[in-house]
């Protein structure tokens, strides 16, 4: 037989009914946790903050990554910085995306990983996608160059072979067609955000000639950048 206490049906657990009932009263700290859980519904979101935890990366590369296009990688992003879990830094044009370092987001993160039954990835591997990442981040920086395997080598103390395997197992292509990628949206931006001249556009992102440039651009966005540039603002 229960016995009874005002409305309360008590089991022998009678010390903490008051403060369980202010908690409870506290909706606005449950309707944060619902959100957050909500947001969290998304499984390609809980990709990105999984993959955010363990390395900086732009909208570009994430895409590459998850297989989507960096519109519709952006949408996730903005939802997510939103709700605090991940945040950005520029480094010129760009945006590079990581996790929060928030208790939040250091409580989530073995959380996932523990749902998941996944590890974090290995020192060994860490230091590699380290290592790859400085060399993405100079090859970005210096879309204006035609920096070759050999001199990325020597700079970055990798065997040639040995570079080109692992940033193609990191970012999903080889480093030509990944900074290909990289020159076509910054030309791109260019062409849409200011008044460069085509050949100036041209020498921007890499390429010796205009007549070259064209031709990358046709491949990659099906039209001249002359024709881009009128349609697009327009």
């Amino acid at each position: 037989m229960h016995t009874h206490e005002g409305n309360y049906h008590l089991h022998g657990q009678e010390e903490n009914i008051q403060e369980t009932k202010q908690m409870l009263s506290e909706e606005e700290r449950f309707k944060g946790a619902a959100a957050l859980f909500q947001l969290l519904s998304d499984p390609t979101r809980v990709r990105l903050f999984w993959l955010l935890c363990h390395r900086e990366e732009c909208v570009v590369n994430l895409g590459q990554f998850l297989s989507m296009s960096s519109p519709a990688v952006s949408h996730h992003l903005k939802l997510m910085k939103e709700m605090g879990l991940i945040e950005g830094r520029r480094l010129g044009k760009e945006v590079h995306y990581r996790a929060a370092d928030t208790p939040v987001c250091r409580m989530l993160h073995p959380m996932v990983e523990g749902v998941l039954e996944i590890s974090c990835p290995g020192e060994e591997a860490y230091s590699d996608q380290r290592l790859i990442q400085r060399v993405h981040d100079h090859l970005v920086e210096n879309l204006h160059q035609r920096l070759t395997i050999e001199t990325l080598s020597r700079q970055f103390l990798l065997n040639p072979t040995t570079l080109k395997e692992k940033f193609s197992r990191y970012y999903g292509m080889s480093i030509a067609a990944h900074v290909k990628e990289h020159r076509m949206e910054k030309a791109a931006q260019m062409l849409l955000e200011t008044r460069e001249s085509l050949t100036g556009i041209a020498k921007a992102v890499g390429f010796s000639s205009q007549s070259r440039f064209a031709e990358a651009f046709r491949e990659k966005y099906g039209m001249l950048p002359s024709i881009y540039r009128k349609t697009q603002k327009k």
